[in-house]
Parts: structure tokens; sequence; C-alpha cells
């Protein structure tokens, strides 16, 4: 049986909301599949009983929003005549007021679309429903959620000063990924506790409740990477194939693939490669990648710049990096081989799709491992706490570190490597060791701080063990990160 896992701080925000008895606007955001619909619909489970309306905003003309709407009041079986089926966008918010008036929490999915500018117009008139409710606050028990997954468009409607709902939502809530300990859960509940399986699962579907869902209803969440790869992409039914273009690939319209693509498949890429990349394949478009770069990170969120540790925000060496991990599997693993799986044999399109998600596997291990130090440090279970986020570090020497925790309290640092097999981090440690070497010599600002080197694989035997500790590393993998997460 499926229950629903994490989120006991959105679901208490929620619930205080839902509590107080009187008007509000929400807004809630993130990612699609990331579960706003499933915390509202939990809130208002654990709350006492009151109407409802869910619309689902198409990306339409106003004839489709009001249709949509209209199904809605169907479905909900709200009385069109007592509240007026609306036949325009101002009708359209002037319901949405007698409803709140009326006690109904209205929720309005995929908000963002309300900066279409065949909709614009919507929100100036909500802008004076919104008004009035909130003069009249105490005596309206109603309210409005709205739930967007462009962030940056859903943020612009009611943040940008001089949009028309600006400063008018009562609470904001990000809706981030589930964390380590809840994916840890879900696991535990539907599979086991194999490391392999969570870094596998972690790479693919990181914290985002849907997919873990669907593969609990397809029964392969339990299953090998074949079995589970085969089920939820590769055949006609598969409930993931299609789900990078239906999330936001089909937003973009092709323009900005080959940048995304190039990322994906090269995680910790300078703009040098970027542009040397592009312009392999197109010169006249390798001046537009800062553009695409820009809007890739501002508007739609799906790449990230990051830079080394203690480097200026306006430092030139910051390495790009896709955000989602659903997207980087996706683009650096999966679409090639599921776009050809009606011209190949599947058994072999699987094989490829698993033996390259090994490699994205490399970069998603290391994110892991910073994620689950700092979710330890943060319910002080870890032996490290935490003054900083985890961060990684390099320079134009060569250092290269994927892991800087930094314990000021006491003092201490411990800089680490991260390696998804076992045997090369083995390896790696005797020309590791240089690269602490320089990194402690250049930052003089930890001197006669305790410095601890850490290896971290997966798993690691008893033999890969007593090597590592005989180099004076502590020897780390995913059992001695997540035991007392568990």
């Amino acid at each position: 049986m499926w229950e629903f896992y994490g989120r006991s701080r959105e679901l208490e925000s929620l619930e205080e909301i839902l509590a107080r008895g009187r008007w509000f606007f929400a807004r809630i955001t993130g990612r699609r599949r990331i579960g706003k619909t499933t915390l509202v619909q939990q809130a208002l489970a654990a709350s006492p009983a009151r109407p409802l309306i869910y619309v689902q905003i198409p990306d339409s003309a106003p004839a489709g929003v009001l249709s949509a709407f209209a199904d809605a009041m169907l479905t909900f079986e709200i009385d069109g005549h007592r509240f007026g089926q609306p036949t325009s966008l101002r009708g359209l918010a002037t319901t949405i007021g007698e409803l709140a008036r009326a006690g109904f929490v209205v929720v309005l999915d995929e908000f963002q679309y309300f900066a279409r500018s065949q909709l614009s117009e919507f929100t100036s008139h909500l802008q004076s429903v919104v008004d009035g409710l909130s003069a009249d606050a105490d005596r309206v028990s109603g309210g409005l959620f709205v739930l967007g997954s462009l962030h940056t468009e859903l943020v612009a409607l009611l943040e940008d000063r001089s949009a028309p709902l600006y400063n008018r939502t009562t609470d904001n809530i990000e809706l981030g990924h589930l964390d380590t300990r809840s994916v840890l859960e879900i696991l535990s509940a539907h599979a086991d506790d194999d490391p392999m399986r969570l870094l596998f699962a972690w790479n693919l579907f990181e914290g985002v409740p849907k997919f873990y869902r669907d593969c609990f209803e397809h029964d392969v969440l339990g299953e090998g990477r074949t079995e589970l790869l085969r089920a939820m992409f590769f055949r006609s039914s598969s409930p993931l194939k299609t789900e990078a273009d239906n999330w936001f690939l089909s937003e973009l319209r092709g323009r900005y693939d080959v940048v995304l693509k190039y990322v994906a498949r090269n995680p910790g890429c300078t703009n040098g490669d970027i542009k040397s990349h592009v312009a392999s394949l197109a010169s006249d478009r390798a001046q537009q990648v800062g553009g695409y770069l820009k809007v890739l990170i501002e508007k739609y969120r799906m790449i990230e710049r990051r830079l080394p540790m203690s480097a200026k925000p306006t430092a030139r060496n910051g390495r790009y990096y896709i955000r989602d991990n659903f997207l980087r599997a996706w683009l650096g693993a999966l679409s090639n081989p599921v776009s050809a799986v009606n011209f190949r044999p599947e058994s072999l399109l699987v094989r490829q799709a698993s033996d390259r998600l090994e490699d994205v596997e490399g970069y998603g291990f290391e994110k892991l491992v910073g994620q689950l130090y700092e979710e330890r440090s943060r319910e002080g279970v870890g032996d490290f706490p935490l003054n900083e986020r985890i961060v990684g570090f390099w320079d134009r020497t060569g250092t290269e570190l994927d892991l800087v925790a930094v314990d000021s309290d006491h003092r201490r640092l411990r800089l680490g490597s991260c390696k998804r097999n076992p045997d090369k981090l083995v390896r790696s440690l005797a020309s590791f060791d240089a690269h602490i070497e320089r990194f402690v010599s250049h930052q003089r600002r930890y001197d006669g701080w305790v410095v601890e080197r850490v290896a971290i694989a997966p798993v690691l035997d008893a033999a890969a063990r007593g090597v590592i500790e005989g180099r004076g590393y502590i020897a780390q993998d995913l059992h001695d990160l997540t035991r007392a997460l568990c």
C-alpha cells in the first residue's frame, strides 16, 4: 500500500493556513510531479471538511481556460446558477471570489499560464477580487491556492512590482525534492536498503514522489535495473517515456537542446567548453551561448552555475550542471535509446541505457554524498556538523576536491574523494593526497585546523576499507551515511 511520505513541515504549514478560518491566498511552487496537488489534498484531508474546487489551467486561449473551469464545476458538483458560470476572464475572477466567500477552497494548478499574453488580463481582474476579499478577511472562510511548476513565470505574476497581484499572497511555499530520509523510507517499505538501489533510484528520480509511485504501481520498485528501465521507459505503456517532453522540453521547442544535452553529458563543464561544442556544430550560434545559459538558469531553472569554495560571485571559473536528476539522466543516458525503441532490439537498448546511466551516476553519487552530509548535520546524527553548505573545490593548478566540509566551531576541515567504483577510489588515493596538500597550502585561513581525509564509495568491503584507512583516510559508504537516517 502506498502512503504519504515526507513533507511534514510543509504539511504543517498548510494545515496552519487552513486552520485560521479566514481568507488566504497561498502560492505553492515546485517542479511538475513534485507533489504540490497531493500535498494540498493531504492537508485538506487532515483538516475539517471544506468544499473544494480544483482546476488545472490549460496552456490555451481564454475559451480553453473557461471550459476547464466549467468542467471542474461539474466534477465538483458546484451549482453554476448559484455562483455564476463564467463566460469571460473577468467573470472567472468574480466566480472565484464568490466561491471563497461561500467557504470554498479554490485550487488553480499551473497558474503560471496566466502570464501568457492572451490570458494576462485575468490577473488584473483577480487583483480587484483579492483586494475585496482581503478587506473582509475575517468574514471570508474560503481561500485560494495557486500552484505552479515554472517558477520564474509564477513568481513574476505574484512578486514583480509591476504585476497586478504584487504583494497579495498571504503565504508562499517552495516545494523541493523529498529528502533522502523519505526516499529511504519509500525504498525500505517497497524494495530494500541496498545502497546500489538507492544510488540508481535517486540518480533517476531524486526526490520526486510521483516517479517512485509509478514504479510501485508497475511493481518494479524492488526489481533490478533492467526490469525497472524496461517497464518505466521502453514499453508502449511506460509512464515515463514521454515525461521529459511533457514536463518542459516541449515548452523549449528545441531552442536549447544542444546546450542542455552537452551539460547533461558533461557535468562540470565550463562556459568555454559549451561555446566550443556549440561552435563545432553551428559556428553562428556560439555567441548566443551566454543568452541561452541565462534563460536556462534564471527562467527555467534547469541549469545551475557553481563556483568553487570561497570564490567570488563574479569569478570566471564557474562550472555548469543540470539541476534536476531526472533531466540529467534523461538527456545523458535515456533519450536516445528510448527514441530508437521501434528500430532496435529492446534488450540491446535497455542494456545501453543502463550502461550510460552508470556513467551519469558518477556525478550523481557525488551530489548524493553532499546531500547526505547536509541532512545528517541538520538532523544532528552525523559525525561532522556543518557550518556551510557542502561544496567542491577546483582551481587552475588542477587541484580537484569532490567534497569540502567545514566545521568552524571545532576548527575541522574534511576533504574527500567520491567515486562510484571502489577500486578506482582506492587506486586514486595516492594522487589525491597531492590535491589535498595543494589545497591546504594555499588556503591559509585553515592554518591550525584539523584536516580529515575521507574516501567514499557506494559500497566498501573490508579489504577496501583496510587499504583506505591504512592511508590515513576515513572510509565511508552509503551504509555508513544512511544508517542514522533510516
